[in-house]
């Protein structure tokens, strides 16, 4: 699997491919999903991640209409952020803080819970503590999730484990406040509806 690129709805869209450094004890699945949304006129990426092969269809596709923002959901999602903002000087933002190894060469400007970016763009809690920020879509009316959701094994929609599990469960159920009909994930079958999402905080967590 090289890139497999889906158009959910004019202005939304998902890639998927395989992650170039997974390993068998990494604990996920190896294909793994990053989005391009577009609202109040900017085009952002996230969580990019560009393959090692077929890398001219997704630059292709993205040098069409160049994304001006770069997104990082999570600490451990700093992927290809570096690539986006180096072709297109994208504006980048992520997490306050990364990983000691892993760490982006842009300057990205730090989002949290309440945020809202350029494009009305709105940073979410998961309340896994795992300083993730889903991403609040108001006008594709989605959500798009890092790791706070994932679909592995059998495709059903659930919670990644989380030592604060209820917690997770309260903060995600806030989240129905929100006029939501779609979920992205990154990991497992990428595309949920509301419905799988209140099911998934009834369900036993997803654990690696």
């Amino acid at each position: 699997m090289a890139i497999e690129i889906t158009d959910l709805a004019p202005g939304l869209w998902i890639w998927r491919q395989r992650y170039p450094h997974w390993r068998p004890e990494a604990g996920w699945e190896p294909v793994v999903t990053a989005t391009c949304a577009e609202c109040g006129g900017e085009i952002a990426v996230i969580d990019p991640l560009v393959p090692a092969e077929g890398a001219d269809a997704l630059w292709g596709r993205l040098d069409a209409r160049p994304p001006t923002l770069a997104v990082v959901l999570k600490p451990d999602h700093v992927r290809d952020v570096d690539a986006v903002v180096a072709r297109y000087g994208a504006r980048a933002f992520g997490p306050w803080l990364f990983w000691r190894g892993n760490i982006p060469e842009s300057e990205l400007e730090p989002i949290e819970p309440g945020s809202t970016l350029p494009g009305g763009f709105v940073a979410l809690f998961d309340g896994r503590g795992r300083n993730e920020t889903p991403l609040w879509l108001p006008e594709h009316q989605t959500i798009v999730f890092a790791d706070g959701l994932t679909a592995q094994g059998d495709g059903t929609l659930r919670i990644w484990s989380t030592p604060h599990l209820e917690r997770a469960r309260s903060a995600l159920r806030e989240l129905l406040e929100l006029p939501f009909e779609r979920v992205i994930v990154s990991h497992g079958e990428p595309v949920h509806d509301r419905a799988a999402f209140e099911r998934a905080l009834q369900l036993e967590p997803w654990a690696d």
